[in-house]
């Protein structure tokens, strides 16, 4: 719990000093310019922290159900919760035909699991079983809030950044030549500043997801069903592609984004990706399985 406390204030830090410095860079590094970038990083900063699920949700579309909308899937959460020693989750269930799932909130109290419509319809219990015993592990290591506020203020560098590109492209008058910032500058702050988010958000990522995987194996007595379920989704997510914003992929068990599978790009797109290869999640839940089970 503290080295994930440890994580979240070093990546809030980051990303909220990215705001600070493309604020800095539109304003031509004026001291009201890095004001306001300091303020938007604490909004950004508190805003997600408060509104995180409602962020997550919106982006899948998803929708916070009662147990009578689907009591099997319903009471399968609560009784790996009550295993898992967790409050009872909200749930939820995104109507994308993706077999997906993922974990939001801001902490064990205010968590919300979603799993998506294909995850439900496509996959075996014991599948959606391991797949939800992931999702809970986040719960409990209290890491959620870590990929959740990341994802709101990654999100909000893009925006900035964005900003910056135009303000580089058509900048009028007004200032003096010296004041102006340099376009040249701006456009490259526009395309280096999302990569740099997206940079931070990684270096949290990858280890989070194999840590959920090792939980959901504990507590499940074996790995065997979430390896399964990982081999299925790689297959099926690859056909359906999910809408949602970038900044989110990494909320999910396996990135509901196309990725580049196979060719020469294969090795740079796996090298920018939010999750570890599923081969590798497969070989280390195969291991923590038992010989029997």
């Amino acid at each position: 719990m503290t080295k994930n406390t440890m994580k979240t204030s070093v990546l809030l830090a980051a990303l909220g000093g990215l705001i600070v410095a493309v604020s800095g860079a539109i304003g031509g590094g004026s001291s009201a310019s890095l004001t306001i970038g300091l303020l938007m990083a604490f909004v950004m900063v508190g805003g997600s922290y408060w509104f995180s699920d409602k962020l997550a949700l919106a982006s899948a579309r998803a929708k916070v159900i009662e147990r009578h909308e689907a009591p099997e899937f319903y009471d399968m959460v609560a009784n790996l919760a009550q295993r898992a020693g967790l409050p009872m989750p909200r749930v939820a269930i995104s109507p994308s035909e993706q077999p997906n799932a993922f974990a939001t909130g801001r902490g064990p109290n205010h968590a919300v699991v979603c799993a998506t419509q294909g995850l439900l319809s496509t996959m075996p219990r014991n599948e959606i079983e391991g797949v939800m015993a992931h999702e809970l592990m986040h719960v409990k290591h209290r890491d959620i809030l870590i990929g959740s506020v990341a994802a709101a203020i990654a999100t909000a560098i893009s925006y900035i950044a964005q900003m910056a590109m135009f303000a580089s492209m058509f900048g009028g008058g007004g200032r003096d030549d010296e004041d102006r910032p340099n376009p040249l500058a701006m456009l490259l702050m526009s395309l280096l500043a999302p990569l740099a988010a997206s940079l931070i958000q990684m270096a949290v990522s990858r280890s989070r997801e194999f840590e959920a995987d090792r939980g959901a194996a504990e507590l499940l007595g074996s790995g065997h069903s979430l390896a399964n379920a990982l081999e299925r989704i790689e297959v099926l997510a690859a056909r359906s592609p999910m809408a949602v914003a970038p900044a989110q992929a990494q909320a999910y068990i396996h990135n509901p984004l196309n990725e580049l599978r196979g060719g020469r790009n294969a090795g740079m797109a796996r090298l920018f990706s939010t999750h570890p290869a599923t081969e590798e999640r497969v070989r280390r839940l195969r291991a923590m399985t038992p010989a029997h089970a």
